[in-house]
């Protein structure tokens, strides 16, 4: 995984919990994720799922953990990984106070 020079912890997250998003790239396993090969496919460009934690990495970059509903799969991706893919429809799961 390679990060860029800028640190993204000096902002607050481009996501929030509850946050419906849209994978861009395949997730392949860094061999962090239990009881899958190194190299394995946890998602698919396209795949949706919905931020249930934020957490960082080498003090420079956010986490979003993601649950994919479909794969029941809880995977962490790197924001530029992401895309909201909210519907104007739908509220999100979690309400951020302001």
């Amino acid at each position: 995984m390679r990060l860029s020079e800028e640190i993204e912890i000096d902002s607050p997250p481009i996501y929030d919990l509850g946050n419906r998003v849209r994978v861009l790239k395949v997730i392949r396993n860094d061999g962090t994720f239990p009881g899958k090969d190194k190299g394995f496919k946890l998602a698919q460009p396209g795949d949706i799922g919905f931020i249930v934690s934020i957490g960082t990495y080498l003090q420079r970059a956010y986490i979003y953990s993601v649950n994919f509903l479909e794969s029941n799969r809880v995977v962490g991706c790197l924001g530029r990984e992401l895309e909201l893919a909210e519907d104007e429809n739908r509220s999100p799961l979690i309400e951020q106070d302001s």
